[in-house]
Formats: C-alpha cells, structure tokens, sequence
C-alpha cells in the first residue's frame, strides 16, 4: 500500500477531505503518529472507533514502509520503556515508589545478558560491577530516610575501561595491561559514586583510545543498529551499549573525535567538553593537550545532568583550573525548548559532499532550526587549517602519547610495562590467542612503533605545534564565529555513514578534531537516519565554556526533531516498561 493509499485511510479515520492527504502523507514520513493524534484529540473529539482506525493504519504503515512506528497509545502514556525515559523520567518513578534503583539495576543487566553476552552480542561489555546489585539496595534504603543525593542518586553508569576504578579493572582494552586494578577511582569516577551513581560496568574500545574499534581484551564491538556496520572509535563500547540501553548514562573519552563519532554512529546524544572542563586524572592518557572525557548518553537531558556532577577544579589536574568560575554544577536550568528563537548558527559546508544522504540530513536538520526561530548562515573555515589540521594533529597527539603514558604506566602494577618502548617490545610476544581469551591487535600494535619514533617534546616540530599552531587555530575559530555573531557552529558530526566493519565506505574528510585543535565543546544530538536506517548525529561546536549555550541549542533541535530511535536489534525487553 503507497503512502497516500495510507494517508487517504487515516484521513477517513479523522473524516478529513483529499486535499488534506499531503499534509498526512508528510507525517506519516516522518512516523509521526502523535502528530496525528494531536490533530484528533483538537479538533474532533477522541472516540475509540477512531482510535482502532489509526491504530491499524499505523502498524500497516511499520509493514509497508519498514519504519519505525511507536507502539505505545494513549492508555500507555504514563508507561516507557527504559530506553526512552530520561534521567527526570525514572526520578518521578523512584519517587512514586514505582521503580526503585535495584529494580533498574536489574533491567539493565537483563538487558546486557540477552543483547552483549546473547542475541546480536554486541561485545560491549568487558566487565560488570559484582557489588551493583548491593550498592543499588544500600541506595533505595538510603533514598528513604534521607532522600536523594543528587538526579544521579541510583542511576547505572558504565565506563570506558580507560577510566579508572579503584574496584575492577582498567586495561585501555590492551592485553598489556590485563588485570591492572588501579590505586584509586578517576576524579570524575570520584564524583559520580559521591552523587550516589552506580558504576554499573566497564565497556570495550579501541585499543589505547586509538585504531580500529576493537580491543585485545575484548574482540571487536558491534553497531546495535547494525552489526555489519562499525560503532565507530574510540568510544565505541561506550557508544553501542547506550543505544542499546545496557545503562543509563555512558562515559567516554574523546581525544580526535572519540565521544563524537560513537555518538553519531551510534544514534546518541553525547558531549566533548571545553579543554579544562573536566579532570583527566585517572584517565589512561593518549594526548592531554586533547584528551577530554565526555558523558554519553541517549537523550540531551541526561548528557547535561552527567556534566554537572562531574565539574570541580582538581588539585591534580592543572587544566581544570581554567574552569574557575566558569564551570556550572547543574547544565539542566539551561535547557529550553525556545532556544533557537534568538540565535545565529552557522553552517561549515567544508565538510558536504561526501554522502549525499548525510548531506540531506543537515539540510532537514537546519530547516528545523530556522523554524524554531534560528538565523542561520554559512561558513567556511579557511582552506590551510582544513589541509593542515590533520598534521599538526598527529604531531602533538604521537609525541603526547610517548611521553606521557609513562607516567600513567608508573601509578599501575610493577609487573606491567614501564614505557612505550616496552609494550612494543611486549606487543611482539603475543603472536596468537590467549589463554584468557585475548587476540592479538596488529593494527594498534603497529601504531605503537610510529608513535615511539615519533620524537620528543622538546622537538622543534612539537613546540612549535604546541605554542604557535593551537593558539592561532583557537583565534581563527573564534574569530569566524565573532565575525558572523554565531552562537554555534554546526555540521554533520561524520559526514559519512558509519563504515562497516570490514573497513568499508565511512571514512571521509570530517571537521571532529577542530573541537581538539582548539578545546572548543562540541554537542552531539540525533539528526535523523539514512535509508537504511544508520544513524547521523548533527554537531553544535561553540566558544569555551559555552555549554550552556550549546545545550539550550541541542534540547531545542532534540525536542522540535525527536527523531532518535532505538536500534532494530535490541528492542525492549517483556516487561522492562517504567511507569512515571
């Protein structure tokens, strides 16, 4: 049955005239049915027979066109699956008695064990938190005769495994550093456990933070919207195991794009924060000049909640000192729907061209913006910077590497190895399968090697990068978005869809590693699906410190679009559903 066939159904159901069936044929393209029933609870009266009709409508639209069609009504609108409920969602349920914190706990792990270890086995899990359960029940009793910590009182997190936990292990993924239990929690692990968070797991990635998305530790990770398609690096368990709903919240690292291209592969929200935002203490290190850690999750609301009890100046890292003052404990006051009314976005068209299906995406996105009430315009960033960039990017981020996970190297184990030079050395050693289950990783190994002869920090090339080269790509960013008053810039955040596993398509000239040259934010929110239904996420890159700003932006755009889906592959499980 063709669309306007469906149209012209639905239109009956409502007792709507022809020259109305555009206008339903419109929604139906965009699946949205609540549209449709708004327009019927307005202007006609509900009736039940009326209901039935755009009920079977509805699920003949999911047979016929293959998209996806909520299956909810309106005797379930109180009730969401745990996919859909937002951090604000399952807070109203703790505090109606209707879910408590070791309910969620456990629908989380069900949910782990049908689609990470069974199912598609998405390989996104490396290791769970054996006391999660215990801490969940100490946190309900806790909830009771004190009340909440914090929003994140009792809500699942799960981790990159280069974060560190005094309490399971932290291996980057590498065989060369299995089993390495740190002395102590990262800053931000600290404070998430200090607002009453559950670390609930640990989760794969690319090696080191860099490479291909798998790990030694953990094989490689699978893309829940497709298996045949990469969830991209170097977050990608991070990435997989949010949209897969394996936790609530999600934290990765980003160093060259590596919260950001998970998030858009992966069809999530998720943030890399200005330069100093957050701590980088007990985060395995790949470039600090860059490294930043960001919170994932799958719903703008979420992301800006994480943010805020992660900020605080650590004594043991310099960097958050340039958030005096700047930082905020609390992002979700800034989230509004009227956002985009007042604002100037620019568009970086540098980057289109590359798949026409991603490009359209922007486009649909952008006209969403402007009909929220945004100006927006266009930008190109200067021809040198985008030839250059990548240079000048792997100069720093290689002699980084070099010099500084040593001194990572050095908190851990006497039996791991001490240098870089060493875990070549050792990398050489592992030739075939593991008795504990490992795989060699040639690809990452052999980045080893270049990023051990790479050079020094007291290089000409390195200082020159780092004093000259990252200030003047921070002032010609800057200075374009003073030069148009904007208060973000936007682009598609892969200008591809994701690859596939095997190496193929993706790829593509991508403006991700800007926000890295610079220490800019960048928020990364749903903009739609190709035909074959991947995910691509739409990039808000703003002025430091301006997360504020950039979250008012996105929840906007989130809330006028709502166009994030849960992938086909890991859908709810029986009886999984919250009631609000």
């Amino acid at each position: 049955m063709p669309l306007p066939a469906l149209a012209r159904t639905v239109g009956l159901c409502y007792g709507r005239r022809n020259r109305e069936v555009n206008e339903l044929v419109r929604l139906f393209e965009k699946a949205d049915i609540w549209r449709l029933a708004s327009l019927e609870s307005s202007e006609r009266g509900v009736t039940m027979s009326r209901v039935r009709c755009v009920w079977h409508t509805t699920l003949l639209l999911g047979l016929f066109t293959g998209l996806d069609v909520p299956v909810t009504n309106a005797l379930s609108a109180q009730m969401l699956s745990v996919s859909e409920a937002t951090i604000e969602d399952i807070n109203a349920a703790f505090d109606s008695g209707s879910l408590t914190s070791e309910g969620l706990v456990q629908l989380y792990l069900a949910r782990i064990q049908a689609y990470d270890q069974e199912g598609p086995r998405l390989n996104a899990v490396l290791w769970l938190n054996d006391k999660a359960l215990e801490t969940a029940r100490a946190l309900d009793a806790e909830r009771r005769v004190s009340g909440p910590r914090s929003p994140l009182h009792g809500i699942p997190v799960a981790l990159k495994d280069n974060i560190d936990t005094g309490d399971m292990p932290t291996t980057a993924g590498s065989l060369l550093l299995a089993g390495s239990l740190p002395p102590d929690d990262a800053f931000i692990v600290q404070k998430l456990r200090e607002a009453g968070a559950i670390i609930l797991a640990k989760l794969n990635m690319s090696e080191l933070a860099s490479g291909v998305t798998m790990s030694s530790v953990g094989g490689f990770i699978r893309n829940p919207h497709d298996t045949e398609r990469s969830p991209a690096g170097s977050s990608g368990g991070t990435g997989a195991a949010i949209a897969a709903a394996f936790a609530q919240l999600g934290i990765g690292t980003d160093t060259g794009g590596s919260v950001r291209g998970p998030t858009t592969a992966n069809g999530i929200a998720g943030l890399k924060p200005t330069h100093g935002l957050l701590s980088r203490d007990g985060i395995v290190p790949l470039a600090l000049s860059f490294d930043m850690a960001g919170p994932m999750a799958r719903h703008v609301y979420d992301v800006a909640a994480m943010l805020g009890v992660m900020t605080g100046i650590d004594p043991d890292d310099v960097a958050t000192s340039k958030s005096a003052d700047r930082f905020e404990t609390n992002y979700t006051q800034f989230l509004d729907v009227s956002a985009l009314g007042n604002a100037r976005i620019g568009v970086a068209r540098d980057f289109l061209g590359q798949d026409t299906e991603v490009d359209w995406i922007l486009e649909a996105s952008l006209e969403a913006m402007r009909a929220g009430g945004a100006t927006v315009v266009d930008v190109y960033f200067p021809q040198w910077l985008l030839d250059a960039k990548g240079d000048w990017y792997t100069t720093i981020r290689w002699r980084e590497f070099r010099a500084q996970i040593p001194e990572y190297l050095a908190t851990i184990g006497p039996e791991y190895p001490k240098t870089l030079s060493e875990m070549v050395e050792r990398s050489m050693e592992i030739a075939s399968l593991t008795p504990e289950g490992g795989t060699p990783n040639p690809t990452r190994w052999s980045l080893l090697i270049q990023e051990e002869q790479s050079g020094a920090l007291d290089d000409h090339e390195y200082i020159a990068m780092k004093n000259y080269g990252l200030p003047m790509a921070q002032s010609i960013v800057a200075g374009l978005m003073d030069a148009q008053e904007l208060d973000a810039i936007v682009y598609p955040t892969s200008p591809t869809r994701p690859s596939l596993v095997n190496g193929g398509g993706g790829g593509g000239v991508s403006a991700t590693n800007i926000a890295n040259l610079t220490g800019f934010p960048d928020l990364i929110v749903p903009g739609g699906f190709t035909s074959d239904r991947l995910p691509v996420g739409i990039s808000f890159l703003g002025r430091p410190f301006s997360e504020p700003r950039l979250f008012g932006l996105g929840y906007a755009f989130e809330q006028a679009t709502k166009v994030r889906r849960d992938p086909k592959l890991t859908p709810p499980l029986l009886g999984e559903e919250i009631r609000r």
